[in-house]
């Protein structure tokens, strides 16, 4: 899981996203302790915390003193969005960058896309 050149802080903050993203840690559930992180991948808790911390700043977790951390009301809505809107700046703008050199609009684009996911659709069920 752990993957070379990127802070492990980031990847396990990554890891917990996903989690909550994918519905596996729901709004206000317990979420991993920074130990438990620890254990799992094998870093030190300090690295654990660090991602944890991340978190908390970004109002993804809330810690209940005492009884630890806990999901955020919402935080799966932030996340969607966050990254809906890195996957605009990363795929959709350079997408219409490329789309306006070639001369093409949106409704061109838009035939593009269909087209590419029923193609994607046909070789899924081939398999």
């Amino acid at each position: 899981m752990i993957e070379e050149g990127r802070a492990l802080f980031l990847q396990i903050a990554a890891s917990v996203e996903d989690a909550i993203l994918d519905g596996s840690l729901a709004e206000d559930s317990r979420a991993p302790s920074t130990n438990e992180l620890a254990a799992f991948y094998r870093i030190n808790p300090a690295t654990a915390a660090k991602g944890v911390s991340m978190l908390v700043e970004k109002n993804v977790l809330v810690k209940r003193r005492g009884i630890g951390m806990f999901v955020a009301p919402g935080a799966r809505a932030q996340l969607l969005d966050e990254r809906r809107a890195t996957f605009a700046a990363r795929f959709i703008d350079p997408l219409l960058a490329e789309a306006r050199a070639l001369g093409l609009g949106p409704d061109d684009l838009s035939r593009l896309v269909r087209d590419r996911a029923a193609a994607s659709t046909t070789e899924g069920t081939e398999r």
